[in-house]
């Protein structure tokens, strides 16, 4: 995992270099999705363009591909420990793969009918707020995993920065996408409290003998 992750970072930093070091600032805004392949025509024509946003497109599937199958065996998951309604579980109406279903479905939907930089903003900030809430537990179980306090408690106060300057900069300067978000947290809290229901081995514990 930790060779995993600083390979994507190396990669990430070495494209962001590569890209701020053949736009400016402001050519970067401007093109914006297709930054990356602006970014290759200086060297390679219109050629470095066409392949970019090739490659792009097919990033952009194989990473939709993996993400819709473990979004799919999450919400499955989750239907089984009682956390999302049973239609997301194996057992569901839909099949076995109701999850994934439900799931490709939803993703049509938004990514058809939303603007694609609202959905960028939205979805850093719910990475950004899994993340908190994922070192929050870390503090919490500390003494079960051993971990370093000092370095969870660092993490999360970097994080927490983070997300304060990333709310501050969508409230400055998309103020939609920052209402999207807040919305979405509500209606993610209210669909919690509504479908939440014990999970099954404590549905057995529970009953009567």
């Amino acid at each position: 995992m930790t060779i995993a992750i600083g390979l994507a970072t190396i990669v990430y930093v070495a494209v962001s270099i590569g890209v701020f070091g053949t736009l400016t600032v402001t050519e970067v805004i401007k093109a914006g999705e297709t930054a990356i392949a602006e970014a290759a025509r200086p060297q390679l024509g219109d050629f470095g363009f066409k392949l970019m946003a090739i490659v792009a497109l097919l990033s952009t599937a194989g990473a939709t591909n993996a993400t819709l199958y473990a979004s799919g065996n999450l919400t499955g998951m989750l239907a089984e420990e009682g956390l999302f309604p049973a239609l997301f579980g194996s057992h569901s109406a839909l099949g076995r793969k109701g999850g994934l279903i439900l799931t490709t479905g939803f993703v049509l939907v938004v990514a058809n009918f939303v603007d694609l930089s609202s959905i960028a903003s939205v979805g850093s900030a719910v990475s950004l707020m899994v993340f908190l809430l994922i070192g929050l537990a870390g503090w919490q179980r500390r003494a079960d995993t051993g971990s370093n306090a000092a370095i969870v408690l660092l993490a999360v106060a970097v994080i927490g920065v983070v997300l304060a300057f990333f709310a501050v900069d969508t409230i400055r300067n998309d103020p939609w996408s920052f209402v999207a978000i807040v919305a979405i947290t509500i209606v993610a809290v209210v669909l919690d409290a509504l479908f939440r229901r014990p999970p099954p081995d404590a549905a057995v514990a529970a009953a009567p003998r």
